[in-house]
């Protein structure tokens, strides 16, 4: 694979195309394992999978891509493991910096930046520094993230307004809850991406992705290629999102000029 994060070229956007993509990044260690490599080398060639991912995505026009890189549980992976992950999270925020801001991505972190070992931490904070000003793309990286800890967090913030009289109990609902989560300005996914053959949420996104379409993929994710994305594409723009309603009664919608 190119070591360049976006290829040339463009792709035609598709009209069902889904505006906030949220991929699960599995199969590291298994894709390691069955080559009878360290679990170190699944997550190098993971590193390739996830410029696939972002360039597959750039070109297809999607406004927001939300990685699950690295979440709150774990920490709790072998000391190894954990700085093999750290290690790649800053190689990639220093190496793919100058591409990212030319192509207009603006990068941001959900999750708990204070926990991440130093040099991880800064050169994330450079990354979203620099490109701040991006307005073709939004990606997302989950970093020690966890979603019902943000929910928590979100409750504890409304909990001090509450104590200060700055709220009163009535007036707290989920617009309140959405105002204090580390995703208040982004999007809710539309599509939630899981590889490795796994089906469950890993406590991604709980909150936000409650009418997601979810799409789990047997691959591994170092073998994650744009032809996984466009499998997970074509999967969702063949489902009939009704958020609640009849089948009917969207198809009604859909046929009312607009």
């Amino acid at each position: 694979m190119s070591d360049s994060l976006f290829a040339s070229g463009d792709k035609a956007p598709s009209s069902e195309r889904p505006r906030h993509v949220g991929i699960i990044l599995d199969g590291n260690g298994r894709w390691a394992s069955a080559r009878d490599l360290p679990r170190s080398a699944g997550h190098e060639r993971g590193a390739d999978a996830v410029r696939a991912a972002v360039r597959g995505c750039h070109e297809r026009r999607i406004p927001t891509l939300t990685l699950y890189a690295f979440s709150a549980a774990n920490w709790s992976r072998p000391k190894h493991e954990v700085e093999t992950l750290m290690r790649l999270c800053a190689e990639f925020a220093e190496r793919e910096r100058a591409e990212l801001v030319e192509r207009s991505v603006k990068v941001r972190v959900i999750g708990d930046l204070d926990e991440l070992p130093t040099a991880t931490r800064r050169a994330t904070e450079d990354l979203c520094a620099a490109t701040k000003g991006g307005t073709q793309m939004t990606l997302a990286l989950a970093l020690s993230y966890g979603g019902r800890k943000d929910v928590v967090s979100a409750i504890k913030q409304i909990a001090i307004q509450a104590r200060a009289g700055l709220l009163i109990p009535e007036e707290i609902d989920e617009r309140q809850i959405r105002r204090h989560l580390s995703t208040r300005d982004m999007t809710d996914p539309d599509l939630i991406i899981r590889t490795g053959g796994e089906r469950r949420l890993s406590d991604f996104l709980l909150f936000e992705c409650a009418y997601a379409e979810l799409f789990f993929s047997e691959t591994l994710w170092p073998d994650f290629t744009e032809a996984t994305l466009d499998e997970a594409m074509t999967a969702y723009a063949r489902r009939q999102r009704r958020f609640g309603k009849t089948g009917d009664q969207v198809a009604a919608a859909a046929a009312v000029p607009a």
